[in-house]
Order: structure tokens, then sequence, then C-alpha cells
């Protein structure tokens, strides 16, 4: 296994990585600045204000991409074990 096939290996692995949490962090990102902004504009600093919205819109999310979410792993992870005779020099 030469370098190029491990950093191709782990650039695969970071996209990936990334394409998988991008649904569950840009909902928890926008839900928690409109609440925010909310808390902002009337003056509520209450901590489980902002928790438990977070909490409810990342499992909606979840729910929602989740089907994606394990496709997208699996058929990684079918490349990965594809890749395996031609790593170790077999094919």
């Amino acid at each position: 296994m030469d370098t190029n096939a491990v950093l191709d290996i782990a650039m695969q692995g970071l996209i990936i990585a990334a394409k998988l949490a991008a649904p569950v962090l840009i909902t928890a990102l926008v839900v928690g600045f409109a609440v925010s902004l909310l808390q902002s504009i009337t003056q509520i600093q209450e901590v489980t204000l902002s928790f438990v919205p977070k909490a409810v819109a990342v499992g909606l999310a979840l729910l929602v991409a989740g089907h994606w979410m394990i496709s997208e792993m699996v058929s990684f992870t079918h490349q990965m074990f594809d890749k395996i005779p031609s790593l170790l020099g077999g094919g």
C-alpha cells in the first residue's frame, strides 16, 4: 500500500464524515441562531430554552436524513471493502 492510496482513503473518509455531519450540524446551527435571536429580542436568558429546540430539531434532522446517511455509509464501506484486494497487491 503506497502513500497515495492512504491519502486517497483518508480524504474519502473526511469527505464522507463531512457529508454525514452536515445535516445535523447545519440544523443545530440554524435553530441555535433562531433561538438566540429570539432570546436577545425578548431578553429571556434561559439555558434550557436553547437546548430543547435544538435537541428536537436535530432529532427531526436525523429522522429525515437518516436513511440517506446510512445509504452513504454503506456505499462507502462497500467501496472500501472492494479496494482491499488492490491495496494488498492482489489485483
